[in-house]
């Protein structure tokens, strides 16, 4: 058995030709599914056994190369729709489908999120790094995820993320902070970390931004969440 690449550079090269700073190019991707499909096949070779042995970052670059990968794969075969949430609708949508084979198994991106990557990692950056396929979603890197800077590109993900005024912003004049309903819905996974949502998001915003949020005392209120497709 092939080692796993470390360097993801199978799903770096299939983001690099399909992911920019516009979006995913859906219609590429569904003629060109070879490269991803092959790379799936490989996460789907690794064992857990094998898996076990990789490191901390090994691992957490691995799942969220593996969940980005999995997300991309049924849009692609069902491309074009105006969601991802069209795709199994009636049974739930694509996160309760058995899409990601890990470790012999298929399961679903719920599962992979929601009882691997969350409880077992315990780093609200992660909610930056995977990509529901949607614009209210943080953006898909067009580079996969490496173990070796790691925490640099969740930083980035996160940064760039409160750094984006269409989904999060400060009203300084009114004291109020604006943020993705994400930090509604994982709320627990910022404050378990930080102790507040504030606390978690102030070294990620801007100088001035950074300040008042450090000082405390703002309203928080949650912007609408995008689920049209993340295209250009």
């Amino acid at each position: 058995m092939r080692a796993l690449d470390h360097s993801h550079a199978a799903f770096d090269s299939v983001l690099g030709r399909y992911v920019n700073a516009s979006g995913v190019n859906y219609a590429g991707l569904k003629n060109d599914r070879s490269p991803l499909d092959l790379y799936l096949d490989t996460l789907a070779a690794v064992t857990e056994p094998e898996f076990n042995k990789f490191s901390k970052e090994q691992q957490m670059a691995m799942l969220i190369n593996l969940y980005n990968a999995a997300t991309l794969k049924p849009v692609a075969d069902h491309y074009p729709v105006k969601s991802i949430k069209d795709i199994s609708a009636s049974s739930g949508g694509p996160w309760k489908q058995p899409v990601v084979r890990v470790f012999g198994k298929s399961k679903t991106l719920d599962y992979l999120e929601n009882d691997v990557l969350r409880p077992k990692y315990r780093d609200p950056r992660i909610h930056f790094a995977i990509n529901c396929a949607s614009i209210g979603c943080p953006a898909l890197r067009a580079d996969a995820f490496q173990a070796s800077n790691l925490s640099s590109q969740l930083d980035e993900q996160t940064r760039r993320f409160l750094q984006d005024t269409s989904k999060n912003r400060l009203e300084a004049k009114n004291k109020t902070l604006y943020l993705s309903s994400i930090f509604n819905w994982f709320k627990a996974d910022f404050v378990g970390k930080s102790g507040s949502v504030e606390k978690f998001i102030g070294p990620y915003m801007s100088g001035s931004d950074r300040a008042l949020v450090g000082k405390g005392g703002l309203a928080i209120k949650y912007t609408d969440y995008s689920w049209s497709l993340n295209q250009p």
